[in-house]
């Protein structure tokens, strides 16, 4: 203990002059937070530190980041995932990134019709509230059961007293089982200073059954992550916490492999423009106004992008594809195929519109542009509208990549649009950013903290430039010499 009272002085005596010009206290108090016995568990000390970290965290804010792995490519994956730390002892598991739905589930202990092993070739995991030192499952009385019930999704189990669930997909896939509270591990940037193993009291579902393609090998991971609105959303859970900003970004990567971004944090790019999204709806709706081919208008009725009656435009990273209704289908597809019938040959493989091409489609295929309301639009070049079938001899095949939907009045923009591109949720804004972008490069991520806007590079640079040069170099010398006194604690619990 002497050796931590000595990190304190020394971090006493770090404090610059410059303190006291943004209201810290001339006089510190310090009182006692062990008992003069020092007759205290070393469990009892790790809980006071992490509630401490916590508290921490709460008063700076921060910009979370996760790894992203996965392709758009339908031929190779099909979905991107990352990989969450749960529990105490943590374990890992890969979870696919969902805009399109609000829970976090991972498959559970008690699994029936779970798969077993991934085509991914990624190691499953089952998550086992019996091992989790720190898990607890959510009765129905809790509050928390409540956020779940308020979208439909949660219900309560007479017979276990659980707060349980069952979620229905799009593809007709499922998925059922009960709450479950337990941490989530995370590292962190608060201000200039990497704050690694993190965490924060999340709920979560722990899936007892699956249906559909959730029970197949080939794509398999270990549940889904969704990153909707709702009180359920991790995202959401965190921010009430104040562990981290309102806002989420991603930038998927779409060749080479795929991977790319995904942090609890705004994206700062100068080019990024912002449409509203559509209020009380349950997805991430936008009000799409109109489609344009080599910059012309294509002839669609704007009653076709009605946002009224559950209808209108979803951005939705869960959905691999783009998906059109047939009205908006068809003059899409006619207005590719006239602009490059001079230089390809039209095919229609599997009911598919198709062109056989020995040149770069880059070179031969328009530009197309996804209007938005506020004077958004969205730029897609052929590679965000187009899926290659196969190549041989030279000769490749490309198909138009969206899909046409029957007697439904809803747009969906799935990977192969969303890829490429920075995207912003901004939820306390209640708007949606986006603007191409390579996403192998380092990107600026601000969250707003008691200091200001503060930025984290991707490549692990850091910058504040928002705040006054004083405080920067303040908080410079505070967060490193903060992180060696949690390091010295931590040698002597």
């Amino acid at each position: 203990m002497s050796a931590v009272l000595f990190t304190a002085a020394i971090l006493f005596h770090l404090l610059p002059l410059t303190v006291l010009s943004y209201n810290f206290p001339a006089a510190l108090k310090l009182e006692r937070a062990i008992p003069s016995n020092h007759e205290m568990e070393i469990s009892q000390l790790k809980e006071f530190d992490r509630a401490r970290h916590g508290r921490l965290l709460q008063s700076l804010g921060g910009v979370i980041d996760f790894p992203v792995d996965g392709t758009f490519d339908p031929f190779v994956v099909g979905l991107y995932y990352t990989k969450l730390r749960l529990g105490s002892p943590p374990r890992d598991f890969y979870v696919q990134i969902d805009t399109g739905s609000d829970v976090l589930w991972v498959s559970c202990a008690s699994c029936n019709g779970c798969p077993q092993t991934s085509g991914l070739q990624i190691q499953l995991n089952y998550f086992d509230p019996g091992s989790s030192v720190t898990a607890t499952p959510i009765s129905c009385s809790d509050q928390r059961c409540s956020w779940g019930v308020q979208s439909s999704d949660s219900g309560c189990s007479v017979q276990n007293n659980l707060c349980a669930y069952t979620f229905q997909y799009g593809d007709g896939s499922g998925t059922s089982g009960f709450y479950v509270s337990d941490v989530l591990q995370f590292d962190m940037i608060v201000g200039n200073s990497l704050v690694p193993n993190s965490t924060a009291q999340v709920v979560f579902g722990c899936s007892t059954s699956q249906t559909g393609d959730l029970v197949k090998s080939d794509r398999a991971v270990d549940g889904i992550f969704g990153f909707g609105q709702q009180g359920m959303s991790v995202i959401s859970q965190l921010a009430s916490q104040g562990v981290a900003p309102r806002v989420f970004s991603h930038c998927l990567k779409g060749e080479n492999g795929g991977g790319g971004i995904l942090v609890l944090g705004e994206i700062v790019a100068p080019n990024i423009v912002f449409t509203p999204l559509v209020p009380s709806q349950p997805h991430y709706n936008v009000n799409l106004l109109s489609i344009s081919v080599n910059g012309q208008a294509l002839p669609i009725n704007p009653s076709v992008f009605s946002t009224s009656n559950g209808q209108g435009t979803i951005i939705d990273t869960g959905t691999t594809l783009a998906y059109l209704s047939e009205a908006a289908y068809v003059p899409f597809v006619e207005a590719i195929t006239k602009a490059v019938s001079q230089s390809v040959r039209p095919v229609v493989s599997k009911g598919n519109q198709c062109y056989v091409i020995s040149s770069s489609v880059a070179d031969v295929f328009p530009p197309v542009s996804l209007n938005f309301a506020g004077g958004a639009s969205m730029f897609l070049n052929p590679q965000d509208y187009l899926i290659q079938q196969n190549n041989v001899g030279g000769t490749a095949v490309w198909c138009i990549g969206f899909q046409r939907i029957q007697n439904q009045g809803i747009t969906i923009l799935g990977d192969l649009v969303l890829k490429d591109k920075i995207f912003v949720y901004d939820l306390v804004g209640q708007r949606i950013g986006w603007a191409n972008y390579d996403c192998s490069m380092s990107v600026n991520v601000s969250a707003t903290s008691s200091s200001g806007r503060s930025e984290y590079v991707n490549a692990g640079q850091f910058s504040d430039n928002a705040a006054p040069p004083q405080t920067l170099s303040f908080l410079h010398m505070f967060g490193n010499t903060l992180m060696l006194l949690l390091m010295v604690i931590n040698m002597f619990l």
